[in-house]
């Protein structure tokens, strides 16, 4: 299950096809090396996007 505090770069490590799961909620800048460090928590955030909803499309792919 993927949740909040986990960091981009864990997630899109352990299953890569979660990258389009992000653009498509709207976080285009996935590919910049300092979003691998951040959590979803604070990238939505950023963002100005809902982290459940986010965690939700997230967690339909899974890891």
């Amino acid at each position: 299950m993927i949740e909040r505090q986990m960091l981009i770069g864990e997630i899109i490590a352990v299953n890569p096809s979660l990258v389009d799961v992000l653009t498509a909620c709207g976080m285009h800048c996935i590919g910049c090396p300092a979003s691998q460090m951040e959590s979803i928590e604070d990238a939505c955030a950023v963002h100005g996007l809902d982290v459940d909803d986010v965690l939700a499309k997230l967690n339909e792919v899974g890891l």
